[in-house]
């Protein structure tokens, strides 16, 4: 049964001596807002880790496969589909390119039911063999961190050697220099919205949704690495609304959800640093705060 409820919801997350998301444009150092010096996080990112988490928690099976990963062939995916649904002959020849009309849309919906990110986050399925495109119900903002980060850089050396060459060279001379990032700490805040409208369209289901926040709680848990140090979930609040369309605009309830540093804290050093104030009295119509997290 596909949703019948709209949600809003605020997502906390730290991280402490690692990169919770480098920027290939500037040599791998952690996002910042130039202007403002706060950390940033891309929806992306995020968006790839709650996949991670789905893939290894459902073993890749439908209707949970995972479509966007690592070195996945989009386009034999969407040959899957023509042949789920009895058109493979329409991928015979140069023709396959142009296919049309209904059987694009059996495609897309048979890409739905079978991979959960794309009736989740959406997807554009028109590459080579076209599966049309999909707007998902979910979407989720950058994470911005609560006060600006202070990106350290490392030094780090290298002992063991790639070649004989290299063995050979006298002591110190054969190790090799390499460069790491992190973020001391940093408190970031995302806002996440669910469309129970293009849920319908997408087949997003209640069982989803529950998979969904299970991820969100969990997806740091099962992505460990030198690079990222430690980072945890820390407040998960979930803005139920009583109808399809909602009773409130988000950015209202979002404003009462309050993150500030405690009195006599200069510079933050952990979420201990923080106080989390939740305004949950006098929510406007019949929407429920959910705490999911926190």
């Amino acid at each position: 049964m596909s949703l019948q409820n709209r949600y809003d919801f605020v997502l906390l997350f730290d991280v402490m001596d690692g990169n919770p998301n480098g920027d290939p444009d500037a040599g791998n150092l952690p996002r910042v807002d130039a202007e403002t010096g706060l950390g940033l996080v891309t929806d992306v990112c995020l968006k790839r880790k709650v996949r991670n988490y789905v893939g290894l928690v459902k073993e890749e099976q439908p209707p949970w496969e995972i479509y966007v990963k690592e070195k996945a062939i989009l386009n034999q995916q969407h040959e899957r589909a023509y042949i789920a649904i009895g058109a493979e002959s329409l991928l015979e020849g140069k023709g396959k390119k142009r296919i049309g009309g209904d059987k694009v849309n059996e495609a897309r919906q048979w890409m739905c039911q079978n991979f959960f990110d794309v009736r989740t986050f959406g997807a554009v399925m028109s590459t080579g063999v076209n599966c049309g495109q999909v707007r998902g119900p979910m979407q989720l903002t950058f994470a911005r961190s609560i006060d600006p980060i202070f990106a350290q850089e490392h030094s780090i050396t290298r002992m063991a050697v790639a070649t004989e060459a290299e063995a050979e060279k006298q002591d110190g001379d054969n190790r090799t220099m390499g460069r790491k990032h992190t973020v001391p700490y940093g408190l970031y805040r995302a806002h996440g919205f669910i469309s129970a409208p293009l849920a319908g369209q997408t087949g997003f289901s209640d069982d989803d949704l529950e998979l969904l926040w299970q991820a969100l709680e969990n997806m740091f848990e099962h992505d460990r690495s030198a690079a990222r140090g430690q980072m945890a979930t820390r407040g998960l609040y979930v803005f139920k609304h009583d109808s399809k369309l909602g009773n409130a605009h988000a950015h209202d309830l979002f404003e009462r959800i309050r993150v500030q540093r405690k009195n006599g804290v200069d510079v933050p050093r952990s979420f201990a640093d923080y106080a989390v104030d939740v305004d949950e009295y006098n929510l406007p119509g019949s929407i429920v705060l959910e705490r999911k997290v926190g």
